[in-house]
């Protein structure tokens, strides 16, 4: 066959090659909600992706920006960004021909030698087989190229591009988490904080109406089971500090593993929750949220991943198509290995089928039509749940809002009856029990208010984190 018969057929198979024994992926079909139940529809948007600076802290901001630049499971999911990258190149070189170079000396002796040769021995002039000596030298390439005459090794790019658009999903998930964690724990150093200082103030209140109730004492106007009583309300009351400060250091602790800190170098100087702005997020179209959030488009490429795969385990079925090609240049001696008369050439084309392999492959197609059905459910849970976050989300904000306004209102009903009370109890006009109780409720009040204050900011970050935390996924929205 001439070299251009062989380009031809080479032309064809490559033509054919276009051929693919997979299915084109379809999205599955999802059920979306018309709008959200919790919240104004009139009023949508998205957040930033830089939402967390709405909050007006500066700390916040500035540990955000640590944890971006150092926290170690981010660095890991951009390390495993670069792998699927280099999976994705290792994936499509089987597209593309092979070719390698080689070259070689060879020296070869044969100890029998030419027999006409003649020698000298102790009878006089004869012959004996002397020994000879060849070279050989040679410089070739080699090419081989695997037809992809079903689609395999497409499908198998396909998969790993798949899985490279999914690590890249999952970096965005990891970083998110992070994000949340940083604004949770912040602030929740900054709740539990504000609670010491209410609880030492508290403690402080005690001690001095025990300090009156002792005066009283002394005067005869009480009994020592009243002072008694406020030495178990002091006692009470300081027993609380020791969680607080315990809960104080651990968030300090977890603000140093997410910013990549060693513990005791994150500097406890917490601001007030007064301080921190509580954004106000209406979320948009319902629609939009999958092309937000990035564990759903993580699952989605796994799905697409696994599609791919399932072509690639149907093209193993059919035969392998290797076209190959080898050339060079060989000769007895170095000083002509150059010469025309050196050149060689071949062409070879080979065609493998498995015949009997005990179900093996056919079992390999089972496995990632099942491997996809499984996909396929996980997609859709993933779609629900991320509807269902942001409804939680929304009814979180709303009620904790709701909680935070209430408890206002008890401390400040709660504060004038303690004043009353206390002034009452100077004048000698009221009864020690009822000065207990409203400095039981004071605390209790003010404790409350800075917990719910607290559930708020937590659950407006936790609302930012179900929308997808600001991030907006151009493929989709691009409409690949």
């Amino acid at each position: 066959m001439t070299f251009a018969k062989i380009a031809i057929s080479a032309a064809a198979f490559a033509l054919l090659a276009a051929c693919s024994v997979g299915d084109d992926y379809l999205k599955p079909a999802t059920a979306t909600p018309a709008g959200w139940r919790n919240t104004v529809a009139a009023a949508q948007e998205w957040p930033s992706a830089d939402w967390w600076r709405r909050f007006g802290s500066p700390r916040l901001d500035q540990m955000m920006a640590d944890a971006e630049t150092a926290n170690f499971d981010i660095a890991a999911a951009i390390a495993r960004v670069r792998q699927a990258d280099a999976q994705l190149r290792i994936a499509g070189a089987a597209l593309l021909p092979s070719l390698g170079a080689s070259g070689g000396a060879t020296r070869s002796v044969s100890p029998w030698g030419d027999s006409t040769k003649a020698s000298w021995g102790p009878g006089g002039m004869g012959t004996a087989n002397a020994a000879s000596f060849s070279n050989s030298f040679n410089l070739g390439l080699a090419a081989s190229y695997e037809l992809d005459f079903w689609g395999k090794n497409r499908s198998i790019q396909a998969a790993a591009s798949a899985s490279a658009i999914q690590s890249r999903y999952d970096a965005r998930t990891t970083q998110l988490s992070i994000q949340a964690g940083v604004a949770t724990t912040y602030f929740d150093l900054v709740g539990q904080s504000e609670r010491l200082v209410v609880a030492r103030e508290t403690v402080a209140n005690s001690e001095r109406v025990l300090a009156a109730i002792q005066d009283r004492l002394q005067a005869g106007t009480v009994t020592a089971l009243d002072v008694a009583q406020q030495e178990s309300v002091v006692a009470a009351q300081r027993a609380t500090i020791p969680p607080l400060e315990q809960q104080i250091g651990q968030d300090a602790n977890a603000l140093a593993i997410l910013t990549a800190k060693l513990p005791g170098e994150v500097a406890v100087q917490p601001e007030r929750l007064a301080d921190i702005a509580l954004p106000v997020i209406l979320p948009g179209l319902p629609s939009a949220l999958l092309a937000r959030r990035p564990d759903v488009n993580s699952a989605e490429q796994q799905l697409i991943a696994a599609n791919a795969n399932i072509g690639a385990a149907r093209a193993a079925l059919y035969p392998d198509v290797t076209l190959t090609a080898s050339g060079g240049v060989q000769s007895i001696a170095l000083a002509t290995l150059m010469q025309p008369t050196g050149l060689f050439a071949a062409l070879g084309a080979s065609v493998t089928q498995v015949i009997f392999d005990n179900g093996r492959l056919e079992g390999q197609v089972e496995f990632t039509r099942a491997r996809s059905d499984e996909l396929v459910s996980d997609y859709r849970k993933a779609v629900i749940a991320a509807f269902s976050d942001v409804e939680n989300a929304l009814i979180v904000v709303q009620k904790t809002s709701e909680l935070e306004a209430a408890q206002r209102v008890n401390v400040a009903t709660s504060h004038n009856a303690f004043e009353i009370a206390e002034a009452q109890l100077a004048a000698g006009t009221v009864d020690i029990t009822t000065v207990l109780n409203t400095q039981r409720a004071l605390f209790s009040a003010q404790d409350q208010l800075t917990q719910a204050r607290l559930l708020h900011l937590q659950s407006v970050v936790g609302l930012y984190k179900a929308m997808g935390g600001g991030w907006d996924n151009p493929v989709a929205n691009a409409g690949g």
